[in-house]
Formats: structure tokens, C-alpha cells, sequence
């Protein structure tokens, strides 16, 4: 699969900061990013690459050249003219004849890029999007998908959003069809998001793949300073899901949120002091922040799924607001007990996945590569304890005085975080 660089952009953002240079040859480790991205592309086998290049383009084609030191093969596409994001596509959709990777050159990322590839070929749309949560939502723009992940609206920063949003946020990273190029728009610049990609929300023809690994854009003199830090500390490289993942699982009611029975009412959801600070400490340490819950009130027929999910949406609004996010979310809807009215009876049996059971944790380590035994379960229920020791991970038991076996008893998930991932 051939991939496209864009490395034509100028940087206004962080020019004053890393003086005569184009935004792709910033270094990080003495080595620039564009060099960094290219190594994770070859590593993986995708070494046909073409570089579309205008800002000060004599330092990147100069540093390159056809690609053969670095293991690729390396064509240019020259932009004399300002042409849009997406311009130089369409004026080389000749050499674009099969579906490829589309990637800008001033993010710094480490991601399996075949796990990508195979999500989008199992999907069979025109485009797909990579997407992660972010620690700033409330300002990005959002992807809004249907269950199976395909894309039903695209919203910008200036588009009107829901009160409460998954936490969903396109990364810049593309897979795209070529006949997405082959009915040109009448301009004179072409934009990729809302003249090519956004038009294809709601047409179940675009997907987003979600994924925790490290994308960040290093556009201005704080992101550099920070994607620089975490490239030292080794986290982007961690993030990547060939590798063992760690993830700190979290039970969710009395948890992560206020305990309040059966959370029935999206109105009942509320972060506990300390959560949101918690789980930005999570995010920070290298670890997935994984919510584990049991939703037996889908089984009872007392929330629907679109209401489940809309109070999910909520968690993860408030928890954007406070700069914290999670890396997924995953529920057991079953039930084993019968004669509830309204009940769901599809859904009332002994299932693998209710904890203490540990089924929601195997499934989330299978999806992310995880390695239980680095792992925490966290939780204030016997039955979550008993869940984080069936899946071979360390466990945490908060606001509870109970002996279950629990690794470390704490008094809230702040602790935990405070003591016990380092502080």
C-alpha cells in the first residue's frame, strides 16, 4: 500500500521557535520527526512513499533523496502553488490507482499501521479515519459513529455539538479509496475535511478506527516541548499495539462516578471528587484507562442501549472538561436472574462476561494487546477484585473495608493513582 506524506506545510505556528528549518525536519532525539515517521512505515513494510512537499522543500528532498538510505522508495510531488490539503491528491491520482495511507508530516506517532489497514479492509468503505480520545475534546474536532464504527457526522470546531459527546477525535491519520479522487472540486485550494471527508459522514461509506496509540500534532512550541518529553520518556514507542500494553481497569459506579444504586437517570451521572485528576494521572503514566462495568439494567429493560450510551457519553464529556479521558469503555448488559418486567429475556442468562467473571477484562486485553500481569483492576465491589484476580492482574479496592484478596485496599481512586502509579 503506498502512503502519502503531506510534509508542504510552513509551520507559522512554531517558526519562530525552531528558526530556519521546515516544520518536517524539526528534531526530536537529533533525528527529524519526518525521519522518525518514515523508520515506523518501513519497520512495518510500508515503503512506497511519495512526499508532497513546497515550504523550503531543498532541505527535505536534499535530506532524502529517493529514499534508499532510509529503506524506501521515495517519489515527490512538488506543490509551486498553494493547492489545499487535498490538491496535490487529485493532480497525482494517476500514481494512486489502489487505496492508501494519508499522513501529515508534523504529528509524531508510533502506531501498528497493518492492524489499521486490516480494520479498514474488514469495513470495505471509501475512507477511514483514525481516532483516539483526547485530553481536550471540548475544542477538537469530533467523529460521531454508529455501533459498527461507521462514521455518522463529522464536527468541526465551529459546528454546534451535542451536550455530551463520546470522547472521539479524528488524529489525522487516513486510509482512502481513490475514487474518492475522481470528481475533482471546481476550486482553487481543496479541503480534505470538509470538501472530501465530511460530506461522507451519514453514507455508511467512512469508518473510524479507534485506538489508545501515541498521534499527537507537534504544531506549536508546547506540543513540541511535549511530544518531545514523551519520545524521551519512551511512551510513544510504548503506545504502539504490536507491544504488551499495561492498563489500570476501572469498575465505574462508586468508581470512577457516585454511586447511586442502579444508575438508571442520566441526571444521577456524576464524577467523584478526585476522578477526573485520577485519571488524568492514568493517561499521563503509560498505562490504559479501561472502564470494566456491569449494566444489568439493560437485561431488566430499564435503560436501553442508546440510553446506556448516552450516559457514557456524559462520563466522558465531563471527564474532557477536566482534561482526562478513557481509553475505552466496556459493559456486560446481561443478567442471570429472571422476572424482572420489561425484562430482556435474550439477555438473561450466566454469561462469561458479568464480573466477577472475568470476561470484560480477557476481551479488552485481546482487543489492546494487553498484558494482565502489569495490570490493575480497580473497584469497589468484592466482584471486582474477584474479577482482577481471575484475569491475573494486581488489584485495588477503594472505599471498602472488606478482605477479598485485593492487592492494596485504598480509600479512593485518587490514592491509587497517588501511591500506587508512581504520584
Amino acid at each position: 500500500m503506498k502512503t502519502v506524506i503531506m510534509a508542504g506545510g510552513r509551520g507559522t505556528r512554531i517558526a519562530e521557535f525552531i528558526g530556519n528549518i521546515p516544520k518536517p525536519m524539526i528534531p526530536i532525539k537529533g533525528k527529524p520527526v519526518l525521519e522518525w515517521e518514515i523508520e515506523c512505515l518501513r519497520d512495518q513494510g510500508f515503503d512506497d512513499i511519495i512526499l508532497t512537499v513546497s515550504h523550503m522543500k531543498e532541505a527535505i528532498i536534499s535530506h532524502f533523496g529517493d529514499g534508499g538510505s532510509f529503506g524506501v522508495r521515495i517519489d515527490y510531488f512538488i506543490e509551486d502553488t498553494p493547492l489545499g490539503n487535498a490538491g496535490a491528491l487529485f493532480r497525482m491520482r494517476d500514481k494512486l490507482t489502489e487505496d492508501f495511507l494519508l499522513l501529515n508530516a508534523d504529528s509524531v506517532f508510533d502506531v501498528d499501521f497493518n492492524r489499521f489497514v486490516k480494520f479498514h479492509r474488514q469495513n470495505g468503505g471509501l475512507a477511514t479515519l483514525f481516532t483516539h480520545p483526547n485530553d481536550h475534546p471540548y475544542d477538537s474536532g469530533l467523529i460521531l459513529t454508529d455501533s459498527d464504527g461507521a462514521v455518522t457526522k463529522w464536527l468541526t470546531k465551529e459546528d454546534e455539538r451535542p451536550q455530551w459527546y463520546k470522547n472521539c477525535v479524528n488524529a489525522g491519520l487516513h486510509i482512502l479509496s481513490p475514487k474518492l479522487l475522481e470528481n475533482m472540486p471546481d476550486t482553487p485550494k481543496i479541503d480534505l475535511d470538509r470538501q472530501i471527508l465530511k460530506p461522507l459522514a451519514g453514507t455508511g461509506k467512512m469508518f473510524a478506527y479507534q485506538s489508545p496509540e501515541y498521534v499527537k500534532d507537534m504544531g506549536t512550541p508546547e506540543r513540541l516541548k511535549a511530544v518531545t518529553e514523551d519520545f524521551k520518556s519512551g511512551i510513544v514507542q510504548a503506545r504502539n499495539l504490536k507491544r504488551k500494553q499495561k492498563a489500570v481497569f476501572l469498575d465505574r459506579d462508586g468508581t470512577v462516578n457516585k454511586y447511586v444504586g442502579f444508575l438508571r437517570n442520566i441526571d444521577d451521572m456524576e464524577l467523584l471528587p478526585g476522578a477526573a485528576e485520577a485519571i488524568r494521572r492514568i493517561n499521563k503514566s503509560g498505562y490504559l484507562a479501561i472502564v470494566v462495568t456491569n449494566q444489568p439494567v439493560i437485561a431488566r429493560g430499564e435503560v436501553t442501549v442508546p440510553e446506556l450510551q448516552e450516559i457514557h457519553n456524559k462520563l466522558e464529556t465531563l471527564l474532557g472538561r477536566e482534561g482526562a479521558y478513557l481509553d475505552a469503555i466496556y459493559y456486560c448488559p446481561h443478567h442471570p436472574d429472571r422476572g424482572f418486567e420489561g425484562e430482556i429475556p435474550e439477555l438473561k442468562f450466566d454469561c462469561d462476561c458479568r464480573k466477577p467473571k472475568p470476561g470484560l477484562l480477557l476481551k479488552a486485553a485481546k482487543d489492546y494487546n494487553i498484558d494482565l500481569a502489569a495490570s490493575w483492576m480497580v473497584g469497589d465491589r468484592e466482584s471486582d477484585i474477584k474479577a482482577g484476580l481471575a484475569a491475573g492482574c494486581k488489584t485495588a479496592l477503594v472505599e471498602n473495608s472488606g478482605e477479598f484478596g485485593q492487592t492494596v485496599a485504598v480509600e479512593s481512586l485518587l490514592e491509587f493513582t497517588n501511591v500506587h502509579l508512581g504520584g
